[in-house]
């Protein structure tokens, strides 16, 4: 993935201005999204939403694979919504390419060990290559396949762990997830409560934007105990605590105006996938910025995010 990932250069927004106050409206109600970090509280009280998390664990039961003697690629669950490869050589690097029906491209690292993968794209052919390093940037294709895939459960890819946003039940991030959902009686409280426990908590990490190699992966837990991250560590953060919490969460990543970026949208009940909480105004959703909105002025922010039109998704995990 590319380096300019890291957001070092956030457009011409003023980067250390802090969100004012602002709300989301949920029926009746407004619900406040805040960034003022000095007097931050943490939400209390126990409301009517059963707070349970819910880490669904992807398995590898073998019943339906591809592969070959240094990859296997378990497909058994993927009317979930995810795959999970085994690579078994001795090449320590190795590349993971699926081709989806609508013919995009995903490129993963591949480890020894088995990772998960998601499959964020509608049922039809999908098509899998495993590339071992020669030298330099030269890859020898070690196997391809393409496969049929029949995802019945659209929201697995969206609440099941994966490389990219990767959890458990142990994970501390988890845990937060579940306090700050105690005094919810909604999803979209739940919602508002992580989204601002995140922005006034964690905060730009510049010195990681500059120095991030190529194929970083976000550990959400890191980010929740260090309190700093890159635009990745924010999305993959609010991903993770949400769909521990059964809510549906995209990682989107692509660009915001010229800048390569990452970013969350989320799925509420009889809603549907909101692509934003900063602002709702009865009619339409801002986008969900979490990286933006912990560092950036209200004004620029509502400004530069309008209509969604300066945002284009270029991948989903």
């Amino acid at each position: 993935m590319k380096k300019k990932i890291a957001c070092q250069r956030l457009l011409s927004i003023a980067i250390m201005m802090l969100l004012a106050f602002s709300s989301v409206a949920c029926g009746n109600e407004a619900i406040p999204v805040q960034a003022d970090p000095a007097n931050y509280v943490e939400p209390t009280g126990t409301g009517s939403r059963d707070n349970t998390s819910i880490c669904l664990k992807p398995e590898a039961p073998g019943t339906l694979t591809i592969g070959n003697e240094l990859v296997t690629i378990d497909i058994s669950n993927s009317s979930e919504g995810y795959f999970i490869v085994e690579y078994a050589g001795e090449c320590t690097k190795v590349k993971l390419q699926i081709t989806c029906p609508n013919t995009t491209t995903y490129t993963y690292n591949l480890s020894s060990g088995m990772d998960v993968f998601p499959l964020t794209k509608d049922s039809g052919s999908y098509k899998f290559s495993v590339f071992e390093n020669i030298e330099g940037t030269q890859y020898s294709t070690i196997f391809s396949e393409e496969a049929e895939i029949n995802i019945s459960n659209s929201m697995g890819p969206y609440l099941y762990p994966n490389q990219y946003v990767n959890f458990s039940a142990a994970s501390p991030c988890v845990e937060k997830a579940k306090e700050l959902a105690t005094p919810c009686n909604n999803d979209l409280e739940v919602v508002s409560n992580i989204y601002n426990h995140v922005i006034n908590t964690v905060t730009y990490d510049y010195k990681k934007a500059e120095t991030v190699q190529s194929g970083y992966l976000p550990n959400p837990d890191d980010t929740l105990a260090t309190h700093t991250g890159i635009c990745l560590d924010y999305a993959c953060l609010m991903a993770s605590m949400l769909r521990s919490q059964r809510i549906p969460t995209h990682m989107e990543v692509g660009y915001a105006g010229e800048v390569y970026h990452a970013w969350i949208s989320t799925y509420i009940q009889d809603i549907g996938w909101v692509n934003g909480i900063i602002q709702f105004d009865g009619i339409n959703w801002s986008l969900m910025d979490p990286t933006f909105a912990s560092s950036t002025d209200a004004k620029e922010l509502k400004k530069f995010i309008g209509d969604g039109s300066n945002y284009s998704v270029k991948y989903i995990y």
